[in-house]
């Protein structure tokens, strides 16, 4: 059986009359009756009984035809659905986000994409920089919201966000918990807990350029991957972590029944910027389609004076 047996046997059925069918699919009278033969004798059972007076079908053509409708309307379905994908109009699209984006990128956007682009199935992945860039790397990812951007030309980037603050995440009992803010040269005699670099390279990296601007070296005692686990860690011990600005509000840094207290850090503002990643091969047409749904207008830049209202 082929599908353009269906398709023929679909014409016979609906103009009961061969000259149009044939006409209709610019086909000749024999070829189409040929092809009428073929998918007969493919399927063993007559559908079309005809005469000198008139065409129609027989109660096997009856039922065949409504099975040879949806068999066409699913092969017309897969092939629009297969164009509209290599277009990037379908499809679907994995995408890793950090907090930041996740408040201040992802709404918008994701609104703007559900509107103009319903047929694209979109799955959020939150991560830490690191992971979303092996995401990227491995395929699980199409595109990575991350801070800091790649230097490899493996990698295309766009800057979303400017100027996240960094500040410090000390316990309750902590000499800084009453403090407004802390030079950050200060540090120098603080020991820190502090995540591995491949966690969130451009923090680790910001973080460690200050103390050198500073002509500080960071007494990094303990390592914890999360922000959940560095708010435990400075909880117990007189230790200093680090978090963004919007991970701190976020964790209620601050609140009366919170453990761990938020203080900014100044001279200097350890800062990050937020980018959109994607592969510089770029094999999902869905990815420029998004990058497009991102708002062009930079966001206004976060506040760190929020955190003593944390």
């Amino acid at each position: 059986m082929e599908f353009r047996h269906l398709v023929s046997f679909i014409a016979i059925a609906e103009e009961l009359h061969f000259g149009r069918a044939a006409q209709r699919l610019h086909l000749t009278q024999p070829s189409l009756s040929t092809q009428l033969q073929k998918l007969e004798k493919s399927l063993g059972v007559q559908l079309v009984s005809r005469n000198s007076h008139e065409v129609k079908l027989t109660p096997a053509g009856y039922e065949f035809e409504s099975q040879a409708r949806l068999i066409v309307a699913q092969m017309d379905r897969a092939a629009k659905l297969a164009k509209a994908t290599a277009a990037g109009r379908a499809g679907a699209l994995n995408i890793g986000y950090n907090l930041p984006a996740s408040r201040h990128v992802l709404p918008d956007a994701l609104e703007r994409m559900t509107r103009r682009h319903p047929d694209i199935v979109v799955s959020l992945w939150e991560k830490r920089t690191g992971p979303q860039l092996a995401g990227l790397s491995d395929g699980s990812l199409d595109i990575a919201l991350v801070y800091g951007h790649p230097g490899t030309t493996e990698y295309r980037y766009r800057r979303l966000l400017h100027r996240v603050p960094l500040v410090a995440v000390v316990g309750r009992r902590h000499r800084w918990a009453d403090r407004p803010g802390v030079p950050f040269s200060e540090l120098d005699a603080q020991e820190c807990v502090l995540f591995a670099r491949e966690q969130c390279p451009a923090m680790y990296d910001t973080i460690f350029q200050a103390a050198a601007d500073k002509r500080i070296s960071l007494q990094v005692v303990q390592t914890a991957d999360d922000p959940g686990a560095t708010a435990h860690m400075v909880s117990v011990r007189p230790l200093v972590g680090f978090a963004s600005l919007p991970r701190a509000v976020s964790m209620g840094m601050g609140a009366p029944d919170s453990s761990t207290v938020a203080v900014k850090l100044f001279d200097p503002v350890p800062t990050l910027d937020l980018y959109a990643v994607w592969t510089a091969v770029e094999t999902n047409p869905a990815v420029s389609l998004f990058l497009a749904c991102i708002e062009s207008a930079e966001p206004p830049r976060l506040n760190i004076a929020r955190v003593a209202s944390a």
